[in-house]
C-alpha cells in the first residue's frame, strides 16, 4: 500500500472524508438517520443542486417570456430541491448497499456505515425504499398541482439510472461516465419539471453535457485513491485500466470539454451576459487549479481537490446564472 508522505504522493490510505472521525463501535450510538446523513455525504449535494436550480430557473424564464413568474415557480423550485435530495439519498444508499462487501475490503472505505457495523443492511434498505417512495410522491405533486405529469412518468427510469451506478464498476471502466450522466440528469429533470418544452432549447443540453464531462473528470481523479484496490479486486475504473498518467490525461480532456460546453451555454442562452461569462472563465481557472493540486500533491489533498474546488465550481455557475435570470434581468 502507498503511504502519505510529507511531500505528498499517491495514497491508498483511508478515505480523507473520515479523517478525524471515529468509527469505533464503542462510541455512543447515534440515530440511523444521522448515520445515513453522514455516510452518504449530504454536503456533496452541492455538486448537482446548483445546476438543477439553474436549469429550473432557465426553464421558468423561457416559459415566462423573459421573466420568472414566481407565483408558480416558487412552489416548483421547492419541489425540485426536495425531489433531488431524496433521489440522491436513494441513489447513494443503493450504492452503499451494493458495495458493502467491496467497501469492507478497501482501507479507504472500511469505515463507512454498513461495513463498520454502524448501520445494518436492513436499515439501509428500508431507508432506500422510503427515500424512493418520497421521490415518487414529490414527482406526482408536479402533476397534481401544475398539471405536469412528466416527472412522475419519468421517475422510475431516472431513479433506475442513478441507482445503477454502483453496478457498473463491475463491468466497465466507463463507470465514471455513468456517474457523470447521472448527475447530468439533474438539470434536465429540473427543466422537465418546470416546463418540458424547454428541452427544445440547446442551452439545457449543453449545460447537461458540461455537468457530464465535469463530474466524470473529477470522479476519475477521485478514483486514483483506489487504483491498487481496484486492480486487486478486479474492479473496473479508468485509473485501474489506463494507469495514473493515462487517467489524468483523460480527466484533463473531460474537463477541457466541460469548460468548452460551459462557454457554449453562455453563447446560446440569450439571457446570459457578462456575469455568466466571468463565471465560465472562473470555472476554467478552477479546473486548471484542480489538476495542479493533483500534480503537486497526488491524492493526499483530496479534500481540496475533490470537495472544495468542485463545490466552488457549481456554486459559481449556479449563482451567476440565477443572477442573470433574476436580478440582472429585471
Amino acid at each position: 500500500m502507498n503511504r502519505i508522505t510529507r511531500s505528498g504522493g499517491w495514497s491508498s490510505n483511508p478515505d480523507w472524508y473520515h479523517q478525524g472521525r471515529t468509527t469505533d463501535l464503542e462510541t455512543p450510538t447515534v440515530s440511523a438517520l444521522r448515520v445515513i446523513a453522514d455516510d452518504i455525504k449530504i454536503a456533496h449535494s452541492i455538486f448537482a443542486l446548483p445546476f438543477a436550480v439553474l436549469a429550473a430557473a432557465m426553464a421558468a424564464f423561457a416559459a415566462g417570456g423573459g421573466r420568472i413568474e414566481w407565483a408558480d415557480f416558487a412552489g416548483q423550485l421547492a419541489l425540485v430541491v426536495v425531489a433531488m435530495v431524496f433521489a440522491r439519498t436513494a441513489a447513494m444508499l443503493a450504492n452503499r448497499i451494493l458495495d458493502r462487501r467491496i467497501d469492507a475490503e478497501n482501507p479507504r472505505t472500511v469505515g463507512r456505515a454498513i461495513p463498520s457495523g454502524r448501520l445494518s443492511t436492513r436499515s439501509a434498505v428500508v431507508a432506500f425504499v422510503v427515500s424512493s417512495l418520497v421521490f415518487f410522491l414529490i414527482a406526482a405533486l408536479f402533476g397534481i398541482f401544475y398539471g405536469n405529469w412528466w416527472p412522475v412518468i419519468l421517475a422510475v427510469p431516472v431513479l433506475g439510472w442513478i441507482t445503477a451506478y454502483g453496478l457498473f464498476k463491475r463491468f466497465t471502466w466507463m463507470c465514471h461516465l455513468w456517474l457523470g450522466a447521472s448527475l447530468a440528469l439533474s438539470p434536465v429533470a429540473a427543466a422537465i419539471a418546470v416546463d418540458p418544452a424547454f428541452l427544445a432549447s440547446p442551452p439545457i443540453w449543453l449545460l447537461a453535457g458540461m455537468v457530464l464531462c465535469w463530474v466524470s473528470g473529477f470522479d476519475v481523479i477521485y478514483a486514483l485513491q483506489d487504483v491498487e484496490v481496484d486492480r486487486r479486486d478486479g474492479l473496473n475504473s479508468i485509473p485501474a485500466h489506463f494507469g495514473v498518467d493515462g487517467a489524468l490525461r483523460i480527466a484533463r480532456l473531460l474537463h477541457f470539454f466541460a469548460a468548452i460546453l460551459l462557454f457554449a451555454v453562455y453563447r446560446t442562452e440569450a439571457a446570459f451576459g457578462g456575469v455568466f461569462l466571468a463565471a465560465a472563465i472562473m470555472v476554467a481557472i478552477l479546473l486548471v487549479l484542480e489538476h495542479a493540486t493533483v500534480r503537486r500533491w497526488g491524492t493526499t489533498r483530496m479534500a481540496i481537490t475533490f470537495m472544495t474546488i468542485n463545490g466552488v465550481v457549481s456554486i459559481v455557475v449556479g449563482i451567476a446564472g440565477i443572477a442573470e435570470l433574476t436580478v440582472l434581468a429585471s
